[in-house]
């Protein structure tokens, strides 16, 4: 099994990690998508997101747990 319980993050997990509002993390992932160069069909993944975001894997892993 993964060390994830899932391996995709979407708007709804970032807004609640970052507390900022479901509009403002659907844009973020945007950026995200935009930086590492994926077409609008391709999804994020949470190691990339935590790259991004400067944030620790193990932060974001506990949360989804």
């Amino acid at each position: 099994m993964s060390k994830y319980s899932r391996l995709i993050i979407y708007p709804k997990d970032i807004a609640a990690i970052t507390g900022k509002n479901y509009r403002t993390s659907w844009l973020l992932l945007l950026k995200i998508k935009n930086y590492y160069g994926k077409e609008p069909h391709h999804a994020v993944t949470v190691d990339e997101f935590c790259t991004y975001m400067g944030i620790e894997s193990n932060a974001v892993i506990s949360f989804f747990e």
